[in-house]
């Protein structure tokens, strides 16, 4: 997309950044510091802390990359973040990950004993037959076609159902079949089997499992027997939709995350919306519900604007709308928030420490919902000319780096264009972009045209 805006003889063109503009977003995941994207060519996108290699690309950096990059370029189906490592399943049922190890999550066999404890580039850990994957802060399940239940990594909870508190570094079976669900908590794993039932097992300090007790579980547990449809787990709270679309939740409330109007621990599940919630998503301490027609509910700590409503520094504990449709995708990071819209574009929310919003800023928090795929074009607002020279401000609504390109043959390829003025744009706000060139406006010299590009 281009504005234009013609000033004397000049025209100016705004142009921002697009990923490819005929590929959309289809699903998106959240680690503790770090996101993951697929777009509807099969790719898979990452953003956001890089210590231990959890991007996948290559490196390991600390300062994280606060804008999208491509890791795999086609047949990815789904995504999963933990605290520092993914995991992502392909077409054919293979499962790979990348990223923190040493408690062996990424079931390679291995444990990462030296920093930075991992692996930065993506290795097939399944050859096939994987149909959906979940990761914990440092453990790892998956599900296979069989309906067979599979884990690794940190157990010392029980997370991995074996009945032991032996980490793992290889998948090992849990349950042989009927298993159509899963989701992973910080250090508690849920899943939903084919009779609608919900299990749980690890730990159980706050009542998350919902089995009345905070009693830790080293072997699987049935919490509810019938009508579960789908299934999410925090920090250690845990939250699942039943079938007739009413929310449930139960574990601990100090920040309002079971959103059942207090700030009290249960550990039993309670009933938060009666009816028409779809799919739920379950963050560090909030949670974010879609309903009939895609709107968007959050409910929780909104410390860092994690829940979309304008606000910081606050919890709220009863759900509210913060998109009233066409929501189509969520998910809930560490203290942030993704979600993409019927239109395939991508939004984010809350905590950008190390850039998992994607938006070329690091370390500043975004409290109301921002477009991050297709990046925002940047809006020129003004130009001014004085004597010969130009003055361009532009509001370029994400971070990164800007030039002004001149060129008297706007049908010439960029490339030829000449630079007159680079920004860096590092803070949020309005008319970031500021550039004066000189002999911007010569007589005789008929029209120039000016493009405002992310670098």
């Amino acid at each position: 997309m281009k504005s234009i805006l013609k000033v004397g003889l000049v025209l100016v063109l705004c142009q921002g950044f697009a990923i490819h503009a005929a590929t959309v977003v289809t699903n998106v995941a959240g680690g503790l510091y770090h996101s993951l994207f697929l777009m509807s060519d099969g790719s898979l996108w990452a953003m956001g802390e890089n210590g231990n290699g959890q991007l996948g690309d290559g490196t390991f950096n600390t300062n994280g990359m606060n804008r999208p990059e491509q890791i795999v370029s086609s047949n990815v189906v789904a995504a999963a973040g933990g605290y520092y490592f993914s995991l992502f399943l392909k077409g054919d049922g293979s499962l790979w990950g990348m990223g923190h190890n040493r408690y062996g999550q990424l079931g390679d066999g291995t444990f990462s004993t030296s920093s930075p404890f991992g692996t930065n580039r993506p290795e097939q850990i399944v050859s096939g037959n994987v149909v959906a994957i979940a990761a914990g802060a440092y453990h790892s399940v998956f599900l296979k076609s069989d309906g067979s239940l599979w884990a690794m990594g940190r157990n010392t909870y029980g997370q991995l159902g074996d009945g032991t508190t032996n980490n793992i570094n290889a998948p090992e079976q849990i349950v042989p079949g009927g298993v159509v669900a899963i989701a992973a908590g910080d250090f508690h794993t849920l899943f939903a089997k084919s009779d609608g039932s919900l299990w749980g097992m690890g730990n159980n300090q706050f009542g998350q499992l919902g089995d009345g007790t905070t009693n830790n579980v080293l072997t699987p547990e049935q919490i509810v027997s019938g009508g579960i449809r789908a299934i999410a787990a925090g920090n250690v709270h845990s939250v699942f939709v039943k079938s007739n679309g009413s929310l449930w939740s139960m574990g601990w409330n100090y920040y309002a995350q079971l959103g059942d109007g207090t700030f009290n621990t249960t550990n039993k599940p309670e009933q938060i919306v009666a009816s028409d919630v779809v799919t739920v998503a379950g963050g560090l301490y909030h949670n974010l519900f879609l309903t009939t027609g895609g709107g968007l509910w959050a409910f929780g700590f909104d410390l860092y604007g994690q829940l979309g409503d304008g606000r910081t520094g606050v919890a709220t504990n009863k759900p509210e709308q913060i998109i009233p449709g066409n929501v189509t995708a969520i998910a809930a990071g560490g203290d942030y928030s993704l979600f993409v819209k019927s239109d395939g574009s991508l939004w984010g929310m809350g905590r950008n420490e190390y850039g998992p919003l994607g938006d070329g800023f690091s370390a500043s928090a975004c409290s109301l919902p921002e477009q991050i795929v297709p990046s925002p074009q940047p809006v020129l607002t003004e130009s001014v000319s004085s004597a010969t020279n130009l003055q361009f401000n532009s509001t370029c609504q994400f971070g990164g780096t800007f030039r002004l390109l001149t060129s008297a043959n706007a049908a010439q390829p960029l490339s030829l264009w000449t630079c007159v003025a680079t920004n860096v744009v590092s803070v949020r706000g309005a008319n970031n972009f500021v550039a004066t060139e000189t002999n911007g406006l010569s007589a005789g010299t008929g029209a120039q045209f000016y493009i405002l590009q992310s670098q």
